[in-house]
């Protein structure tokens, strides 16, 4: 049970960050698009259909990800206070109460969403299947886009269930279990350096006074 969490933490860093791609995607489509509009005067007609989409993959597709190393957004002015163990009976009752009932909403509602996607056939009856976006004359297809839904909600779905089983083990010790680490701000790794300073001058000079006696 304790080993559960670390496993589904893996598999949410390895979809999130193979999705972390579309920033490079996305980057090199506004660049091109930038230069062949401003020096080539010939703007492209799929540059704001490719933000969207690479914008919106990363979005769904990084959700249990962020989940996962606890970075969603929370107001924890007050949560911070609390005992460790409340803090668990909070985080649990918010998970069962919103979180499991709507990714299984979302994953039964987009899964629908996506097959009306792939079965129309924007083309007419011969043509080929799947929606293509109305946004430009590009016609790119957005039912790749659409079939995320239900997969991201799956995967937040599965994270979530480590995140209830965190909150039980915290239950059970007293502590919240550990996380995977890989990525910091900057200020959150400067005050952590300084956190550490001052207990290791804490620590010396406990020593010097102990030797002092």
């Amino acid at each position: 049970m304790d080993r559960f969490p670390f496993v589904i933490d893996r598999l949410s860093a390895w979809v999130g960050k193979a999705f972390a791609w579309c920033i490079l995607v996305l980057a090199l489509a506004y660049v091109y698009e930038v230069f062949v509009r401003k020096v080539m005067r010939d703007p492209t007609a799929w540059a704001f259909d490719i933000s969207y989409t690479m914008y919106g993959a990363l979005f769904m597709m990084a959700g249990a990800y962020a989940l996962s190393r606890d970075a969603h957004v929370r107001g924890d002015v007050i949560y911070r206070l609390w005992p460790v163990r409340v803090q668990a009976v909070i985080e649990l009752t918010l998970l069962i109460l919103f979180l499991f009932p709507g990714m299984a909403a979302l994953i039964y509602a987009g899964a629908d969403y996506a097959s009306e996607s792939w079965s129309y056939r924007p083309w007419g009856p011969g043509g080929p299947r799947g929606e293509i976006s109305i946004n430009s004359p590009a016609g790119v297809p957005v039912a790749p886009l659409k079939t995320l839904l239900p997969i991201a909600a799956f995967f937040v779905l599965l994270q979530g269930i480590a995140e209830a089983v965190r909150c039980v083990l915290c239950l059970k010790h007293g502590k919240w279990p550990q996380r995977l680490h890989d990525v910091e701000e900057t200020e959150v790794a400067i005050l952590q350096e300084r956190e550490h300073e001052i207990e290791r001058q804490l620590r010396l000079d406990d020593e010097r006074e102990g030797g002092a006696k």
